[in-house]
């Protein structure tokens, strides 16, 4: 039996014009979408009801003739998109385009504004260039913004019936490279997975891909030592995580022998020696993934539903559900990964669903904690962007978002992404899972009702799993890659790693490790002036970034 995918319900045309100048060209995207969201790739069939007034090609390439009306469809299937047109005198008699010329590094983000004007000299506010570049080792964006990938000379063009205008961007590189120096290690006997660091930085707790925690003294962190364990009865334990005060906290139980997973809240009041004090099964036996704690609330994921829950623990002793909320999609893997929450606003890594923001108290939406509101989704063409992966392992690989991070105006968004058939000549990975692949997603969420994606990072030779931003820094664990050290300065456009924004590489891997000289970097965390390095196969690393080196003449 084959499955088909769900055929075009809409198509969505970009940019959404209304009017255009007799002898002014643009070219319209046209993305056909299913019923639940998802990208289609039908073919688009463009018409024109007054082809004199405004022609269009079959790609979508439109041309103003003389005034009038006209309608354009694009149509997919039985989805079709409107788009009335209408077509106007042409004022135009010359155009400009500021800043004449410009000096950046790699990755600098330069505004460029295009004016037109009359023969009169009167602005003409709507007339909208189309723009060009030279070389194309960068990105031009509808709206004039432009970024270079590499240093060089280029060429901005904007053009618009025929009339053009051009400005000089000199590009330097960014030098953003600084080394780092290896502070101290914890090496583990078992498989570890997340670290979390209790407020003040004095002690840290590494969990494991087993049935128990460690609670570390960090005091000095040349020599970390190791002061208690928390067991309980899992296979895995995924996370763990204070409330902001220190007081308490959750881990999370997978793979229990009795099948009662859930949460085991803790006391930190002795933070050497934390202390199991109660747990929450309830609705929650399948298994619990990922936490987070906001203000009194636990926001975890289900791994049996694939729902988010929230969970009442400012009651520690007593933890009661308050809510639960899922994505309505009918496709499989509709499964919660991670939860971030800042500002009442929670970011779900939704796997085939993408990022969902939910209002738990923001009030943008009347949200709460016991009544979490939609407010918005960003979806994307998972399988279209890990093609390779495909090609490597054939269909059916595993992928899909996997963890958020709010920060200023922006959302880091991580994918997990494995191979369907492993194979031992692409490396190491992850247990049987094989080597990992993924990149991070900049989001844009300066309207957190429309986020939009604007620039990537993706690492070559490994994944995206779980990240750490601070300041203009972002930390990633890379898996197999290890840890990954990115500069996320100014605006964020287009392919982060090929502009230069790589701070810094630390391999991983350790002769000592439970698979020996192999990185397996889960995450990474960043608190004054450190970075501590959970590995899958080698435990804790303490690393130091240290100050760009000065060439000395």
């Amino acid at each position: 039996m084959t499955v088909l995918p769900q055929p075009a319900a809409r198509v969505s045309v970009a940019p959404a014009v209304a009017k255009l100048y007799a002898g002014q060209s643009l070219t319209l995207g046209a993305t056909p979408y299913a019923a639940n969201g998802d990208r289609r790739y039908d073919e688009v069939v463009w018409t024109s009801s007054a082809p004199a007034v405004v022609a269009v090609s079959p790609r979508g390439r439109v041309t103003a003739g003389r005034p009038g009306r006209a309608t354009l469809t694009a149509r997919a299937g039985r989805a079709l998109q409107n788009l009335a047109i209408t077509v106007a005198p042409n004022p135009v008699a010359s155009v400009q385009l500021l800043p004449a010329t410009a000096e950046v590094r790699t990755g600098d983000v330069v505004r460029f504004e295009f004016g037109a004007r009359t023969a009169a000299g009167r602005a003409v506010s709507d007339a909208a260039a189309e723009w060009s570049l030279s070389p194309g080792n960068g990105q031009v964006d509808l709206d004039g913004s432009f970024v270079a990938d590499v240093p060089g000379t280029y060429q901005v063009v904007a053009s618009f019936a025929g009339k053009t205008a051009s400005s000089i961007v000199e590009v330097g590189p960014r030098d953003s490279r600084r080394p780092t120096t290896l502070v101290g290690r914890l090496p583990l006997a078992f498989p570890a997975a997340e670290f979390w660091l209790h407020p003040g930085g004095r002690y840290g707790y590494l969990t494991t891909m087993g049935d128990r925690a460690y609670a570390i003294d960090l005091r000095n962190p040349a020599l970390p030592v190791i002061t208690d364990s928390v067991v309980v009865d899992a296979r895995h334990i995924n996370d763990l995580m204070t409330t902001e005060d220190g007081k308490y906290g959750v881990l999370t139980r997978e793979n229990a022998s009795t099948r009662k997973n859930g949460i085991v809240i803790l006391s930190f009041e002795d933070p050497a020696h934390p202390k199991p004090i109660a747990d929450f099964t309830e609705t929650v036996t399948g298994g619990v993934h990922s936490t987070f704690i906001y203000r009194g609330y636990v926001y975890l994921t289900d791994d049996a539903t694939g729902s988010m829950r929230v969970i009442d623990i400012r009651d520690p002793y007593k933890p009661r559900q308050v809510a639960r909320w899922q994505t309505p999609s009918s496709k499989a893997g509709n499964y919660v990964h991670d939860i971030d929450v800042e500002d009442g606003l929670a970011y779900l890594s939704y796997w085939n669903d993408g990022l969902v923001i939910l209002d738990v108290g923001n009030g943008i939406k009347g949200g709460s904690p016991e009544s979490p509101q939609f407010v918005s989704q960003h979806k994307y063409d998972l399988d279209a962007l890990y093609r390779e992966v495909e090609a490597v392992g054939g269909p059916g690989f595993i992928r899909g978002t996997h963890t958020a991070w709010r920060h200023g105006k922006y959302v880091f968004v991580g994918d997990e992404v494995f191979s369907a058939k492993p194979r031992p000549t692409e490396g190491t990975g992850v247990n049987t899972l094989g080597r990992a692949y993924g990149r991070i997603h900049v989001i844009d969420v300066s309207d957190v009702t429309k986020p939009k994606g604007v620039a990537y990072y993706e690492p070559k030779d490994g994944g995206a799993h779980n990240v750490w931003v601070a300041g203009d820094t972002l930390y990633l664990g890379d898996y197999q890659g290890g840890l990954r050290v990115v500069d996320i300065s100014g605006e964020l456009k287009g392919d982060l790693l090929r502009q230069g924004r790589e701070i810094a590489h630390v391999v991983t891997g350790d002769a000592r490790g439970v698979v020996p000289n192999a990185s397996n970097a889960w995450g990474a965390l960043y608190h004054d002036g450190l970075v501590y390095v959970n590995d899958i196969n080698s435990g804790l690393w303490i690393v130091k970034v240290e100050p760009k080196s000065e060439v000395v003449p």
